[in-house]
């Protein structure tokens, strides 16, 4: 399993996407943005999944990166731009 960390530009999209992997199974948690990972609305959602689940990401969705296993390193997979 890997941890993956999706930052969102309204607090709405990020309680949309927990809702939706929640939904099938995805264990997903809505968090504070880490420090190093700034966001517009300041919450994001944490999941643990084998796979980055994009296509459940909400539209309003500003990035999706996967945890490395370097403290407060992360390798970016998707940017909403």
């Amino acid at each position: 399993m890997k941890e993956y960390i999706a930052t969102f530009h309204t607090h709405l999209a990020a309680m949309r996407t927990q809702r939706t992997l929640s939904k099938v199974g995805v264990d997903a948690r809505l968090a504070p943005v880490p420090r190093s990972l700034s966001a517009s609305c300041g919450t994001c959602v944490c999941y643990t999944a084998e796979e980055p689940f994009l296509k459940m990401m909400d539209a309003d969705v500003e990035r999706v990166v996967e945890r490395t296993t370097q403290e407060d390193k992360y390798q970016q997979l998707f940017i909403n731009e």
